[in-house]
C-alpha cells in the first residue's frame, strides 16, 4: 500500500448506533484523500454497497458472560481477538485508529494502544459506553456527542472534545429547514417513532392521550406514527373514530428526514442518533428514554437535551395517557414554547460532526489535512 495517502481504521460495534457515525466519518476521511479499513466482529453489519472501497475485517469478539465460566469464554474469544487485531495492525500500520465503542471494537483498540498507534475513541451517549471504558487509559482522545459525558475519570477528562454525533447525509442537509410553531387553528403535525421498530408503549399511551384532547384540538392533529409490525392492526383500531385530521401509521419509514423537519413536536426515545437527528435539524421533542438501555444511558442524553431547553423529559412510568395529553395541550395551546424548544435544539444540534471528528483524528496523526472536496461537503 502506498505510505503516501494517511491511513486511518476504524473499529465499531456491529449496531447502527456504532456504525452510523463510523460510516459518517468514513466518508469524511475518504473524501480528504485518506485510505480508510474498518474492524467489526462477525456479526457486525459493515458498510455494505454504501462504502465498497472500505475494506472489512471481522474479528473475535464478545461482551463478559454471566459467571466465571461465562467471564473465561469471553475472554478467550477476546484473547484470539486481539491476535488478529494485532496482526492487522502490523499489516496496515495505520496512522490512527478511532474506536466507536461496542465489544467488537476492544480487540482492535486495545491492541493500536499496545502498538503506540494513537487512539480516539468516540462515545455516543452521556454515559460514557462499557468498552470505550475499558479502552479510555490507552486513547489520547475522547471525542463526545454531548457536552457532558458520566464515567470519564477526572485524570482523564483532560482527553476530551466535543465533535458531536454525525447524522446521515439526508438528515444533515434538514438544517437549515425553519421551524414554523402550529398557527392558531391550523394543522399540527405530530411524529412519534421508538427506534426503527417502534416502542409498543407509545401504542398504546398515543392513542389514548390524543382521544383525551378536546374535539378541536384532535381536528387539527396529523399524525405520523411508527409501529412494530404486529401491533399496527391495533393502532389502527385505536385511532380509529378518534377524530384526527389524519393518520399515517408504518413499521418503518423511508423518509424520516422529511418528516422529522415537517414536524412540530416529535415524540421518541432518547436514544445518541435520535437526540442528534433531532438537535441537528432543531425540532423540540417529548423523550421517553427506554427503560432498560445499559446504565440507563437514554435518561442521560434526554436530562442534557432538557437541560439545554430543547425538549421535556417522560420517564416510561410517568408516559400515561392523562399526563401527555395535559402536556399536549398546554403545548398546543401555547405554541410559543414549541418554537424556543425547537430552537433551543437548533443551537444545541451539529450537523458537521463528521468533520469536525476528521479535524480530530488529522490532528491526532499529526497529518495536515485538505479541504473537503466539493462531494464530500454534499454528502455531509
Amino acid at each position: 500500500m502506498a505510505r503516501d495517502l494517511p491511513i486511518f481504521l476504524l473499529a465499531a460495534g456491529g449496531t447502527g448506533g456504532h456504525m452510523f457515525p463510523a460510516e459518517a466519518l468514513a466518508r469524511a476521511l475518504l473524501g480528504r484523500g485518506a485510505h480508510v479499513e474498518l474492524v467489526t466482529d462477525r456479526r457486525g453489519h459493515a458498510f455494505g454497497d454504501q462504502l465498497p472501497e472500505v475494506p472489512v475485517h471481522r474479528v473475535h469478539a464478545a461482551a463478559p458472560g454471566a459467571g466465571f465460566l461465562g467471564k473465561l469464554k469471553a475472554g478467550l474469544v477476546m484473547g484470539r481477538g486481539l491476535l488478529q487485531s494485532g496482526a492487522l495492525i502490523r499489516h496496515l500500520r495505520p496512522d490512527a485508529v478511532v474506536g466507536f465503542g461496542g465489544y467488537p471494537s476492544v480487540p482492535a483498540v486495545y491492541a493500536a494502544a499496545q502498538a503506540k498507534v494513537p487512539v480516539l475513541l468516540h462515545e455516543q451517549n452521556a454515559v460514557l459506553g462499557r468498552a470505550n471504558r475499558l479502552l479510555v487509559p490507552g486513547a489520547a482522545r475522547i471525542a463526545t456527542a454531548f457536552p457532558e459525558v458520566s464515567g470519564v475519570k477526572p485524570a482523564h477528562r483532560a482527553k476530551i472534545i466535543r465533535t458531536g454525533n454525525p447524522v446521515r447525509p439526508p438528515i444533515a442537509a434538514q438544517r437549515h429547514a425553519a421551524y414554523q410553531p402550529p398557527a392558531a387553528d391550523g394543522p399540527v403535525r405530530l411524529l412519534v417513532m421508538g427506534g426503527s421498530q417502534g416502542a409498543r408503549v407509545f401504542s398504546e399511551v398515543v392513542p389514548a392521550a390524543l382521544a383525551r384532547l378536546p374535539e378541536s384540538l384532535r381536528a387539527r392533529i396529523h399524525l405520523s406514527q411508527q409501529c412494530r409490525p404486529e401491533d399496527l392492526e391495533e393502532a389502527r383500531a385505536a385511532y380509529a373514530g378518534i377524530g384526527l385530521g389524519s393518520v399515517d401509521l408504518q413499521s418503518f419509514f423511508r423518509d424520516v428526514p422529511e418528516r422529522m423537519a415537517g414536524c412540530h413536536l416529535a415524540i421518541t426515545r432518547s436514544g445518541a442518533s435520535t437526540v442528534a437527528e433531532l438537535t441537528c435539524i432543531g425540532r423540540p421533542a417529548i423523550l421517553v428514554p427506554y427503560p432498560h438501555a445499559m446504565d440507563d444511558h437514554q435518561t442521560a442524553n434526554a436530562r442534557a437535551v432538557v437541560d439545554a431547553g430543547a425538549g421535556w423529559l417522560v420517564p416510561q412510568p410517568a408516559f400515561v395517557a392523562d399526563a401527555l395529553a395535559d402536556r399536549l395541550t398546554d403545548l398546543l395551546v401555547h405554541p410559543d414554547n414549541l418554537a424556543v424548544a425547537a430552537a433551543a435544539a437548533h443551537a444545541w444540534g451539529m450537523d458537521d460532526a463528521a468533520g469536525r471528528l476528521a479535524d480530530a483524528v488529522y490532528a491526532l496523526a499529526d497529518i495536515p489535512t485538505e479541504p473537503p472536496t466539493d462531494a464530500t461537503e454534499a454528502a455531509e
